[in-house]
């Protein structure tokens, strides 16, 4: 008689002869290479384009603007995720396993709540008070918006969000009330930070916050938009001063720059909801996502800090010419530095 059990398939460990080592994912040689090189793609774009958007903004003295250096310290979140969490992460989601040992480990995770958290709360910065005042009162904006207020803005978003993630991690206060779990989830070769109920709900709010307070920031910077789009067309036919012709060039300059803040908001919002609301579903019902699900959500996370330079590079000109003087190494020329970054017919970019 033929027995139609067919023999158990191998499990694969992350550290063999190991008592309670992790289980490796087991993936044949080509789907393993896709997935590589796609979490790595991510991984680099967010570190070079990111990095092009620092150098780019600190060397030209015409982009040193209140509101650039907030985008130059967005970029700094995003690089540093392309450089300390996703490289790692890229391994552990695809072999399930954990090769950097226990240290790096938790300084991981912090990295990881940091950064990421630090994109959001910079975005709340240059919507909720940056673009807001740029285009409902763009002659006084440089008067109210300082260089002053952009610093202390940065200052404050860094250090509440890196005091924040190292404070819950390290102390362990993430994993009251469901040690049962943690111990369940423990191996060797994994790295693991579950979130209890109630800092699964804090985490929530902080995200929550300051997105409705983005969402509803932006919704009153349309409407202002749209009436001045509307002032401009009445007047088009009358005899203007030169004084009215800058206002609106003004006005027009910093629609454009919120409409393209206003895009990576949006792509922020897309990148971020499916995972927080997963998140808090998860702390509620016993943590029920399956590993590859979360896997999922989690790059969609990540793959948000590669996209701010792609949209900087598809909206701004000046953006495109100053990647093109970088990687020709004209930035290393004499006086590269005052290089004028804006044409006259882009005037309003």
């Amino acid at each position: 008689m033929v027995n139609s059990l067919s023999p158990p398939a191998q499990v694969e460990l992350c550290y063999e002869n190991v008592n309670g080592s992790c289980i490796k994912t087991a993936y044949s040689p080509g789907p393993r290479a896709l997935l590589y090189t796609v979490l790595g793609l991510g991984a680099v774009l967010a570190m070079f384009g990111n990095l092009l958007v620092i150098i780019a903004i600190l060397h030209f003295k015409q982009l040193h603007t209140p509101t650039n250096f907030l985008i130059a310290s967005l970029a700094c979140a995003d690089f540093l995720v392309g450089v300390t969490v996703m490289p790692f992460s890229t391994v552990r989601s695809v072999e399930s396993c954990w090769y950097f040992g226990d240290s790096y480990c938790k300084f991981h995770t912090c990295f990881d709540t940091s950064f990421c958290f630090a994109s959001l709360f910079h975005l709340c910065c240059i919507s909720v008070i940056d673009r807001y005042i740029a285009v409902t009162d763009p002659l006084t904006y440089p008067t109210k918006f300082t260089v002053s207020v952009s610093v202390l803005c940065i200052a404050l978003s860094w250090f509440f969000l890196v005091t924040y993630s190292f404070s819950i991690f390290y102390t362990g206060a993430n994993e009251e009330g469901i040690e049962d779990l943690v111990v369940a989830l423990t191996c060797v070769g994994g790295c693991q930070a579950p979130l209890n109920q109630n800092w699964v709900l804090l985490c929530f709010l902080l995200f929550f916050v300051p997105t409705v307070a983005m969402v509803f920031i932006y919704g009153k910077i349309f409407l202002v938009a749209r009436r001045q789009a509307r002032k401009i067309e009445s007047s088009a036919s009358q005899a203007q001063s030169s004084s009215e012709s800058y206002r609106e060039r003004v006005a027009k300059r910093e629609r454009k720059a919120a409409k393209t803040l206003g895009i990576a908001v949006a792509a922020f919002l897309v990148s971020w909801l499916p995972y927080i609301i997963d998140a808090v579903i998860d702390a509620y019902m016993n943590f029920i996502t399956p590993p590859y699900v979360y896997e999922i959500l989690v790059w969609c996370v990540y793959y948000n800090s590669a996209m701010n330079p792609l949209i900087y590079a598809f909206f701004y000109p000046w953006f495109r010419k100053a990647i093109k003087l970088i990687l020709s190494g004209k930035v290393l020329g004499r006086d590269s530095s005052t290089t004028n970054l804006f044409s006259e017919e882009a005037d309003v970019d």
